[in-house]
């Protein structure tokens, strides 16, 4: 399938890679001659150059012939206009469009037809739902869910001190009280589909899969932290802070932002009656001591900068707070901040970008049978959720008897979880 990306940005790039990594026919759009250049040297894809909001551009990059259009742009105006007017050259396209504004969420999700959207990503938005979900269910560092909530794959890091660490994954299930499955294992970046005879060790991040029940019940068999958050403390008042700080306050969470820039601090106060703003540099101990780090559930590092990020999460480690979540942009998943203990760690470029793929294979796939999939242990191990229709091969034998390839695993399997 043809898929043209408009915008060379963080998201756009992300999206480059990703999907001519795994051999779709991408266009790039972007005004911005030397990015176009250096995107080119680095990927199989074709660049066009101009706005991507302009019908001549359009055809120029192919269009007519294109099946699906990521308007990834950082203008939502020029987003909308770019699904508009490809929609109007080649009716059967699909469109994604990136917005970004919060006073444009409802209206475009009530007015898709008439914006001519076929799926509209708010990456700042999606990546707020996630920590909600990550502070909602404490004690795992990311999750995933599937078969409409009821299957979860979760991230646990494996201390020195864990009842887990040196133990072989035959042994978890007498361990953990609970029916468990362990799916991969990233061990100094590198991804492993282990067996029954592998051995944890100190600094594994672990994957696990299991009901909902399941997973609470190994939280409490590992003395892991599973108390109810009461109270966040959020670093930074961007637009991110915004919409975490709103999904907070509809659960009763109080919720302090602190912010050193006066003028934003005028803002959030108008914006979030709810939350106590504190005008400060989050940076400074003194700072976050006299606010009450050591007192705090949770906290959510989101400035604009990743390495103070890391910084003042590090700190929060130190503070012994029993949770914290560390946005990063351009730095996730590397060695540099790969065994620092700075909590979860989210990414609203890479949120918005497996959203995206995940659409981009549900247009491709003529089945049907993929429902959803999830880029886990840093993008090395997809997760693919799918339904076993008639047609599909195996039908009615026991796994034991299937031969799958090397390194795929099937990790749950069960008539009353289909979709």
């Amino acid at each position: 399938m043809k898929i043209i990306i408009a915008g060379n940005g963080k998201i756009g790039g992300m999206l480059t890679r990703q999907l001519s990594q795994e051999g779709y026919d991408i266009t790039v759009i972007d005004s911005d001659r030397e990015a176009l250049s250096a995107e080119s040297e680095r990927f199989d894809i074709i660049t066009c150059e101009g706005n991507c909001a302009s019908a001549a551009t359009l055809r120029e990059a192919g269009i007519l012939t294109t099946g699906l259009l990521v308007a990834a742009t950082g203008n939502d105006e020029v987003n909308l206009l770019c699904c508009m007017t490809a929609k109007s050259l080649n009716p059967r396209i699909h469109t994604i469009a990136r917005i970004k504004n919060a006073e444009y969420n409802e209206q475009v999700y009530g007015m898709k037809d008439i914006f001519a959207i076929s799926m509209a990503f708010n990456p700042e938005l999606q990546t707020a739902v996630e920590i909600d979900r990550l502070i909602r269910y404490p004690g795992f560092l990311k999750r995933d869910t599937f078969t409409k909530g009821r299957v979860e794959i979760v991230e646990l890091k494996i201390d020195s001190g864990s009842r887990l660490c040196g133990k072989a994954l035959s042994e978890i299930r007498g361990i953990v009280k609970a029916e468990v499955l362990v799916c991969a294992v990233l061990r100094g970046g590198e991804a492993i589909a282990p067996d029954g005879r592998f051995v944890l060790q100190a600094g594994d991040r672990i994957f696990v899969t299991a009901t909902a029940d399941n997973l609470s019940a190994m939280l409490k068999s590992l003395d892991i932290y599973t108390r109810k958050v009461k109270n966040v403390m959020i670093a930074g008042g961007s637009r991110l802070s915004v919409y975490l700080a709103t999904l907070l306050a509809k659960r009763r969470v109080d919720v302090k932002i602190i912010e050193k820039d006066a003028e934003l601090c005028k803002k959030l106060s108008e914006r979030l009656p709810d939350a106590e703003i504190i005008c400060a540099d989050a940076s400074l101990p003194d700072v976050l001591e006299s606010e009450g780090i050591r007192s705090c559930d949770a906290l959510v590092t989101l400035t604009g900068m990743d390495e103070l990020n890391v910084i003042i999460s590090l700190y929060g480690n130190a503070a012994e707070v029993p949770q914290t979540i560390t946005k990063l942009g351009r730095i996730d998943g590397t060695a540099i901040v790969r065994d620092l203990s700075i909590g979860s760690t989210v990414n609203p470029g890479r949120v918005a970008c497996d959203a995206i793929v995940r659409y981009v294979r549900a247009v491709n796939n003529q089945t049907g049978a993929a429902i959803s999939l999830h880029l886990i242990a840093d993008g090395h191990v997809e997760a693919i959720e799918f339904a076993a229709e008639n047609g599909t091969l195996h039908l009615g034998e026991p796994l034991r008897q299937i031969r799958f390839k090397k390194n795929v695993l099937v990790a749950w399997a069960a008539t009353s979880c289909s979709s």
